[in-house]
C-alpha cells in the first residue's frame, strides 16, 4: 500500500455496523469466563500496563481492558487523564512522566496499549523514551492517516464547533509515521467504520512491526474477544524475546 494514496473514508454501511460492538460486548461475557479457566491461557509476568482511550473517550472505555488484564496478573493502568480531546501537545508531558514513573515504580519497562488515537500517543511515548517501553499494542489507531477523512471528523465538529478540521503540519505527519524503535503490534479491522483500515497498519518492514487482523467494528476492538486474546498473547512474550505472531500481507 501506498500510504500517500487518497485515503477514502469507510462507507456509510461499514459506519452503521459499528453498532456491533453491542454484539461484541455480548460475546466478551460469553467467552472470558472460558478463557480465564483455560490452563493454556497465557498468564501474566506483573510488569505494568498503560492503557489509553481514544478519541473522545476517557477511561471508562478501556475498564474492561484493564480488569482483564489485572486478572491475568499484569499490573493495568489508566490514563488517568479525563476525556481523550486530541490534545496531545497539553498532554504530552504528563503521559511521559506517568510511563516513567511506572517504570521506576515497578522496576520493570511498560507496555502501552492504545485504542484508536491513544495508539497515536502510544507511539509518541514509545519515541520519546524508548528505555521505559517494553512493547506497544494499537489498536485501530491511525497513524498513518493524520490529516485524512474519517468517520471522527463529526464528534470533532460537535466537540469544537467547527466545521473545518484543523490543517495538520506536514512536520507533524511525518513525525508520526515514524514507527518507534520498540516492539510494536498493530491490531486492525478491515470492517472498521470510523476510519479506513489502511491507516492503521505499518507498511515499513521490521523484525519488531507486526499488523494482526481482527473481525470487528471500531467501537468493539476494547472489549472483542479476539482482540482480548491477541492482547495477552502479546503481552506474554518474555522480556527481550519478543517475536511476530504473524506476518500477514496487506493490500
Amino acid at each position: 500500500m501506498n500510504i500517500k494514496e487518497k485515503i477514502e473514508r469507510p462507507s456509510s454501511l461499514l459506519l452503521l455496523l459499528e453498532m456491533r460492538a453491542l454484539l461484541e460486548m455480548g460475546a466478551y461475557f460469553l467467552t472470558m469466563p472460558f478463557l480465564k479457566n483455560l490452563e493454556s491461557y497465557p498468564k501474566g509476568d506483573g510488569h505494568p500496563v498503560l492503557v489509553l482511550p481514544g478519541f473522545t473517550a476517557s477511561d471508562v472505555s478501556t475498564q474492561i481492558i484493564r480488569s482483564f488484564l489485572n486478572e491475568l496478573g499484569y499490573h493495568a493502568y489508566p490514563w488517568s487523564l479525563g476525556r481523550n480531546l486530541a490534545n496531545f501537545e497539553e498532554l504530552e508531558i504528563m503521559m511521559n512522566q506517568r510511563v516513567q514513573w511506572l517504570s521506576e515504580e515497578y522496576g520493570r519497562k511498560v507496555s502501552i496499549i492504545g485504542w484508536s488515537l491513544g495508539g497515536i500517543y502510544a507511539r509518541e511515548i514509545a519515541k520519546f523514551q524508548p528505555e521505559n517501553v517494553r512493547q506497544i499494542i494499537t489498536l485501530g489507531s491511525p497513524f498513518a492517516g493524520i490529516g485524512e477523512e474519517s468517520n471522527a471528523d463529526l464528534p470533532y465538529q460537535i466537540l469544537t464547533g467547527s466545521k473545518k478540521k484543523k490543517k495538520v503540519d506536514q512536520a507533524l505527519i511525518d513525525r508520526i509515521l515514524t514507527p518507534p524503535s520498540v516492539p510494536m503490534t498493530c491490531i486492525y479491522s478491515r470492517t472498521d467504520g470510523i476510519v479506513s483500515w489502511k491507516t492503521c497498519i505499518e507498511t515499513q518492514e521490521s523484525p519488531l512491526i507486526e499488523n494482526i487482523e481482527v473481525w470487528g467494528s471500531h467501537c468493539g476492538l476494547g472489549h472483542n474477544p479476539l482482540v482480548l486474546n491477541h492482547i495477552a498473547e502479546r503481552l506474554a512474550q518474555v522480556e527481550g524475546q519478543w517475536k511476530q505472531f504473524k506476518q500477514k500481507e496487506v493490500a
